[in-house]
């Protein structure tokens, strides 16, 4: 059976949160490294991209597909640091959901626009190929592997994924809130996956605001929602994603803990975590 392998590069949410409370867990943003066979999948370009760009060298000429969930700040700003993108003879099909004010295209290259950063989309070397999709849209990357998307509920908009190769599933649900009734369309990415990757900025009691100022409505959730949510779409592992920058290495490890007794085949995610499906 081919290889599908998931590698994580960066897992927090919000702002990079690099100093000695996180080393353990890592301050890099969402990025996460998906291998389908020959076929390279990167799931959102937070700071986490410029470390993978770093072996992603070692591999060139590189061929990849890139999924951003949204545009927020946090999900895109490793992109101008990304080395691949810079050299000629690399091509990246790049997609994103049509819930924008603006394109995918004109969003990465607006973040690099003078007098943000002294380089401009249009001077990376590498071929990019933008995409737009519609909710509920698989997009069949060849090879045997097809992504699905479904919208999420977020400010400004969010999309979730499913990757599918080889009888195996890969559920990517990052930035959503949960909602009142458990969200169907969350259910139906994470249906009987074998990973499902799930927002957990929050604990139950920092979202309530029972430790400071309530987080409802701010477009993210908790490891308690995450595990009933596992439960519900019957998933063989959960991976508590996107830790907010407040929570350091040990507040992350406790939320797992805490996780664990709701939902035992549960990982907090860190930098290096990697599974082989």
């Amino acid at each position: 059976m081919s290889r599908f392998r998931i590698r994580f590069w960066g897992v927090r949410g919000s702002i990079p949160t690099p100093g000695p409370t996180t080393v353990r867990i890592g301050g890099n943003t969402s990025c996460v490294e998906v291998r389908c066979g020959d076929r390279l999948v990167v799931l959102d370009g937070g700071t986490g991209l410029r470390v993978l760009g770093d072996e992603l060298v070692k591999e060139m000429p590189i061929h990849a597909t890139m999924f951003f969930s949204h545009v927020h700040w946090d999900h895109i700003q490793g992109f101008p640091f990304f080395k691949p993108a810079f050299v000629k003879g690399n091509h990246f099909d790049i997609f994103g959901g049509r819930n924008l004010n603006a394109t995918l295209a004109e969003t990465l290259a607006g973040q690099m626009n003078f007098p943000n950063f002294p380089v401009t989309l249009e001077q990376m070397a590498a071929t990019m190929v933008f995409h737009q999709f519609d909710d509920g849209q698989i997009v069949d990357l060849g090879d045997g592997v097809e992504v699905k998307a479904l919208r999420l509920n977020h400010p400004d908009g969010s999309y979730g994924y499913r990757i599918m190769y080889g009888g195996r599933a890969l559920a990517y649900c990052t930035d959503t809130e949960h909602l009142s009734e458990p969200d169907k369309h969350v259910l139906e990415l994470a249906d009987k996956a074998d990973v499902f990757v799930y927002d957990a900025q929050y604990t139950p009691e920092e979202y309530q605001g029972k430790n400071g100022m309530p987080k409802v409505g701010w477009g993210h959730s908790t490891f308690e929602e995450g595990a009933r949510l596992a439960r519900l779409a019957g998933a063989k592992r959960l991976v508590l994603f996107h830790h907010d920058p407040y929570e350091d290495d040990e507040t992350v490890l406790a939320k797992e803990r805490r996780c664990r007794e709701l939902f035992p085949q549960v990982d907090a995610a860190f930098e290096g975590l990697s599974y082989e499906l």
